[in-house]
């Protein structure tokens, strides 16, 4: 189930030492909590495997990251509505998690009830969820201290009028994704200091026909150092870079989906 990508900055060849920060992500796990037929994937997979890179490389430097979509998939949903989900989420530990657009299925309330039980920050930027209690447990950004790095991390969300139900998405206004995401990085990088920032991302790695992703957004983004993506359930080898609206490539990666794999980024 493993991935490894690997990020080395200048001169990191030189050194004996291990990484600074060793970044997991998945996306798209749609409540594949069992393994495949085949045996891969599972929770408990996951969960080992996330364990193991922990005890190696030591848990203060292990970033674990969800792009969203942790609902709606599998019997477990079904039956449960999320709760199991919830619960597992809690027991993997994860620093951050997106919102998908699945975790709307039950509509806004049933989102509220689950979200008020996860104890990791869930971020998204571009829904305007101040009028709803759900809006207490969701915010534009978190900030997290792994590695002796600052790091800033903004949630996006897919555009919810294009696949979430009309009278959940209807009720829920939405920022301009590029507008607000640029918002929220010039202040990490700038207000926060943070030494990087993080776009996790439920926007879509790859888009249909003529609409937006996470790859035709970046040429209008700033400050953005790795997007960690999710929607599209694109099976990828390696990074795609775009460059930002300076000029500057930045990385995006994503990982398929019902938890096959699990995406590892080694920064030294």
């Amino acid at each position: 189930m493993k991935r490894f990508i690997v990020v080395i900055a200048a001169l990191a060849a030189l050194c004996s030492c291990g990484p600074k920060l060793v970044i997991l992500h998945t996306n798209d796990t749609h409540s594949h909590l069992d393994p495949l037929r085949d045996g891969r994937g599972g929770i408990i997979e996951r969960a080992a495997f996330v364990d193991s890179v922990r005890k190696a490389e030591g848990e203060g430097k292990v970033l674990l990251l969800h792009a969203g979509d942790f609902d709606q998939g599998t019997s477990y949903y079904t039956q449960l509505h999320g709760r199991l989900e919830v619960e597992m989420i809690n027991a993997l530990g994860y620093d951050a998690i997106a919102l998908g657009n699945h975790e709307f299925d039950d509509g806004i309330e049933d989102l509220t009830e689950r979200a008020r039980n996860i104890k990791c920050p869930i971020v998204c930027a571009n829904l305007d969820l101040s009028s709803f209690e759900l809006g207490q447990y969701v915010k534009p950004y978190t900030i997290v201290n792994k590695g002796g790095m600052k790091i800033g991390i903004i949630g996006l969300e897919a555009d919810i009028s294009t696949c979430v139900s009309k009278v959940v998405s209807s009720r829920i206004p939405q920022f301009d994704p590029v507008e607000v995401t640029n918002k929220w990085s010039d202040y990490l990088h700038n207000e926060e200091k943070c030494d990087m920032v993080i776009l996790l991302s439920h926007f879509g790695y790859v888009g249909d026909p003529g609409m937006p992703d996470d790859q035709t957004n970046m040429p209008g983004m700033r400050g953005i150092d790795l997007v960690v993506a999710g929607h599209s359930h694109t099976d990828v080898e390696d990074f795609i870079y775009v460059n930002d609206l300076d000029g500057k490539p930045v990385p995006i990666i994503t990982d398929g989906c019902w938890g096959l794999d699990m995406g590892m980024i080694k920064i030294y």
